[in-house]
């Protein structure tokens, strides 16, 4: 079959779970010894320059840090590697499977054809050859000529064989799309992330208006900082993140199109019926 093998100690399985338990470590430890620590020493120095230089006012200087500290932008980060890890595995997947395309799996010599007869020990001798080689198994090409060589032999059409290539290259296009939705998802929650932070920015500065009227302006600068902070974060990791999820899509469409290509010139090209079964069975 294409389809993956979808337990637990599959790959597919491991690398989204595994791989966000790994990006929260790493991220909640980088935040927690060195972002957060430098945002605080930032803010107290800037507070000190500021009461220091209270009769010439001057605009703080933003940094990275405090640009980034809130847990909003956090989760916004520890979304973005998870998914950019996801994307990883799956571009190592697609040039697996686009590697094989450089290996003979059907072996004809120059002017050789495949007649229906010869087509059923064909899918014994790949079928044979996909099983003893750990690299071959559960990869689409091989399973895509299999089944061209089981229908062919099965109904004795070339066409039937050329449609079963067909099917299977569908097949594996949707498959392809369904794992796609988890990156959608987390593409469409970095910016709802962001709009939370903003909404929490705002409902803080409001609850520091009293502050604000009587001239401490510490607390509602501070939560407008999380607002604005947080989409700016969330807008500029979402635009890298579907750049990323584009650039995985074509080639995950260009891989299709090879498939496809390559068990038509590779097999069916080399597909005939005898004549003697064309004139015994004429179409309809």
């Amino acid at each position: 079959m294409v389809s993956r093998n979808k337990g637990i100690f599959s790959l597919d399985f491991l690398v989204p779970n595994l791989g966000l338990i790994f990006t929260v470590i790493l991220v909640e430890a980088i935040f927690s010894t060195v972002v957060r620590p430098r945002a605080t020493e930032l803010d107290i120095t800037g507070r000190l320059i500021a009461a220091q230089n209270s009769d010439k006012p001057k605009a703080q200087e933003r940094s990275l840090i405090i640009i980034i500290k809130d847990p909003e932008q956090e989760t916004e980060i520890i979304l973005w590697i998870w998914a950019t890890i996801i994307m990883t595995y799956k571009l190592v997947q697609v040039g697996r499977e686009r590697a094989l395309l450089k290996h003979d799996f059907i072996g004809t010599q120059q002017g050789e054809r495949i007649i229906p007869e010869d087509a059923l020990d064909r899918y014994k001798e790949l079928k044979s050859a996909v099983e003893a080689s750990p690299r071959w198994r559960d990869r689409q090409l091989p399973e895509i000529l299999l089944a061209a060589l089981h229908r062919f032999h099965a109904t004795h059409s070339v066409q039937d064989a050329a449609s079963a290539i067909k099917e299977r290259a569908e097949l594996v296009a949707d498959t392809q799309d369904s794992d796609l939705s988890l990156l959608r998802y987390v593409a469409w929650a970095i910016p709802a992330v962001g709009f939370i932070g903003t909404v929490r920015g705002i409902g803080d500065a409001l609850a520091h208006a009293d502050e604000a009227i009587k001239g401490d302006l510490t607390g509602v600068t501070s939560s407008l900082g999380l607002a604005f902070n947080s989409t700016l974060v969330a807008l500029l990791i979402s635009m890298v993140l579907m750049f990323m999820l584009h650039m995985l899509q074509s080639r995950q469409e260009a891989l299709i199109l090879e498939l496809q290509n390559y068990g038509r010139e590779k097999l069916v090209d080399i597909m005939k019926v005898p004549a003697s079964e064309v004139t015994t069975n004429p179409p309809a």
